[in-house]
């Protein structure tokens, strides 16, 4: 489609860490995550139960963010989406990263169950999340402690049959 935006996630290195550390400090981004040290994103760059990715987007492929997956090995086949943050907002970057790490959870990880969680003060996010074909499973009450006090956490998933359903259908609608 020619209205998608163009994305793609490429494995992120060690010297891409201090642009890491950078999104997630800026201020629009961190009420709705909870910062790592530089040390966490090594171990999650170098271990293999973890997938850390920089996200390049528009025609000259910028870096525009990162997503962590942990889980890639689980036995239990149950891949998490631990964060994603993407600076800019409101292009629809966001959306084709999440199909895009979708399509690799059950494509490429072969997972069961592919969840996240996300601070009940993120709308936009849970709404997008929703909208992708997430369903609620439960809230971690007041468990983040954020400036003003403390914050939900909001637990959602999709699985792997609901993925093929969703799939099956925007095929059928595409012909």
């Amino acid at each position: 489609m020619a209205d998608r935006p163009s994305i793609r996630l490429r494995p992120t290195m060690l010297s891409d860490l201090d642009f890491v550390i950078s999104v997630e400090q800026d201020e629009g981004n961190r009420p709705f995550i909870t910062p790592w040290e530089r040390t966490q994103h090594e171990g999650a760059v170098r271990f293999p139960d973890f997938r850390h990715f920089i996200v390049e987007t528009g025609t000259s492929y910028e870096s525009s963010g990162f997503v962590i997956l942990q889980g890639c090995r689980n036995p239990h086949r149950s891949v998490e989406l631990k964060r994603i943050v993407l600076q800019p907002k409101g292009q629809g970057y966001g959306r084709a990263c999440v199909r895009l790490l979708m399509q690799m959870a059950f494509r490429d990880l072969g997972a069961h169950r592919f969840w996240l969680d996300v601070k009940s003060l993120n709308d936009r996010a849970q709404a997008l999340y929703r909208s992708e074909g997430f369903v609620e499973e439960g809230r971690l009450r007041e468990s983040v402690k954020t400036d003003s006090g403390y914050d939900s956490l909001i637990v959602m998933s999709m699985l792997e049959s609901e993925y093929a359903a969703l799939r099956s259908a925007q095929e059928k609608g595409a012909a």
